[in-house]
């Protein structure tokens, strides 16, 4: 079954939620902020995903740290930073157990089927 990773605050993550339903894909939501971000699926995502590309720094969580922690952002920072605030994720993330999707416009799941 897919999963897919939202905020359910997010519109866009509605918008793809939206998409699936009408498509009558089922799936497994997993809310970053209720259910959050272990280690061990972070770093499933990062097998598919550069860990610079997952990371959100257009998020209202980006914008209320700390200078220090969005300077000199490595991977490694980057990690931590994610594991201690899951809402720094860019969302959503569909997993396909196939592929790993990042983001959503309309039209990205056409080619999904139920």
């Amino acid at each position: 079954m897919l999963t897919l990773y939202v905020i359910k605050s997010c519109d866009t993550c509605r918008l793809a939620r939206k998409a699936l339903d009408g498509k009558g894909i089922p799936y497994h939501i997993h809310d970053l902020r209720e259910d959050g971000l272990s280690t061990a699926l972070l770093e499933h995502l990062l097998e598919r995903l550069p860990v610079l590309t997952l990371l959100n720094k257009r998020s209202t969580t980006w914008r209320n740290l700390d200078d220090a922690d969005k300077q000199d952002v490595d991977a490694n920072k980057a990690r931590r930073l994610m594991l201690a605030h899951p809402t720094l994720l860019k969302r959503p993330i569909l997993d396909t157990g196939d592929e790993i999707l990042l983001g959503y416009r309309d039209g990205d799941y056409d080619g999904l089927s139920g």
